[in-house]
Formats: structure tokens, C-alpha cells, sequence
């Protein structure tokens, strides 16, 4: 359980090993999961938890502290989210990216959604849930970013976030 840099700025939070670990027998019978396919789709997980991410109200709570020293006017002048600056809980956000391209990505390729009982339907919203509870906690913690860039995380830094859980019909 790695983050995957390009030179000094991490483009994934998980490598395919992570993906096969989670999940094997996924890879033994669908050979059209290369592993090409399992990186895409980390990668474009991990830039879609860093969006979500910046969508939180935890987010814009750490940046609009005096902790940060910045004037933003609105929403969209808040900053992206460094992923290089993610210096604590690293295996969760390894974990976070397994879920997340297991239930978007990957198990959709293989899903027959024309029968209900479907092992890779029952997979999808398995992953679903585990994603979304692994991403609240991580928020409600907010004990993992290095907001002031000094390689440590100080006390000051660590925002606890709340999350509120919405209902979907």
C-alpha cells in the first residue's frame, strides 16, 4: 500500500496489487481486467476523491481558518487538494481508492445488470457502502493534511470535519 508519484506528485493513491488484494478472484475470472485498466481507473478515482474532497464543507472551513492566512472570495477560489500533502492515514486513502474504482469503475465493466442477484451487483454496492464509510471518517477526523506545508502535522491542522448523511431514494 503505496502511493504511485510521478517524479515528486502523487497521481495515485493505490496500485493495482492493492486492487487484486482486495478482491482476486475479480482478476481470475475477467481477463479483460488488465492491469492497464485496474491504473486508469485508480488514477482518475484518485482525482475524483480529491474533488470530492475539495467539495466538503471541511475543506472550506480548513482553508477559510486564520490557520491559513488567506482571503477567498468564493467557493471556487478555495485551492485543489495537494495530494502531496496528505501525510497521515495514508492506507485509508489507499483504501478509499480501491473502493471507489471497484464501485465505479471496474465492477460496472463486468456487471450483469439484467439479473438482480448479480455477485458483481451485490460487489457494487458492498464497495459503495465501505467507500462512504471509510470517506466520512476520514473528513470527521480531518487529521491528515498538511495545511502550513511543514512536513509534520501540527495540532493546529488537525480540523475535525462533520459530515452529514443524506438520504438517496
Amino acid at each position: 500500500m503505496a502511493f504511485i508519484k510521478s517524479g515528486s506528485n502523487v497521481v495515485s493513491f493505490a496500485e493495482v496489487s492493492d486492487v487484486q488484494a482486495a478482491d482476486q478472484r475479480l482478476f481470475e475470472s475477467n481477463e479483460g481486467l488488465t492491469d492497464l485498466v485496474v491504473e486508469d481507473a485508480l488514477f482518475r478515482s484518485t482525482q475524483r476523491i480529491l474533488t470530492l474532497i475539495r467539495a466538503t464543507d471541511w475543506w472550506r472551513e480548513l482553508n477559510t481558518t486564520k490557520l491559513a492566512n488567506q482571503q477567498y472570495q468564493t467557493l471556487a477560489d478555495l485551492p485543489d487538494v495537494d495530494p502531496n500533502k496528505i501525510l497521515a492515514r495514508q492506507d485509508d486513502f489507499t483504501e478509499l481508492c480501491v473502493y471507489y474504482a471497484l464501485w465505479n469503475y471496474l465492477l460496472p465493466k463486468i456487471a450483469d445488470f439484467s439479473k438482480e442477484d448479480n455477485a458483481e451487483r451485490a460487489k457494487i454496492g458492498f464497495n459503495q457502502e465501505k467507500y462512504n464509510f471509510r470517506f466520512e471518517e476520514l473528513i470527521n477526523q480531518g487529521d491528515w493534511y498538511d495545511l502550513l506545508s511543514l512536513g509534520v502535522l501540527t495540532s493546529a491542522e488537525k480540523l475535525p470535519g462533520h459530515m452529514s448523511l443524506r438520504r438517496v431514494r
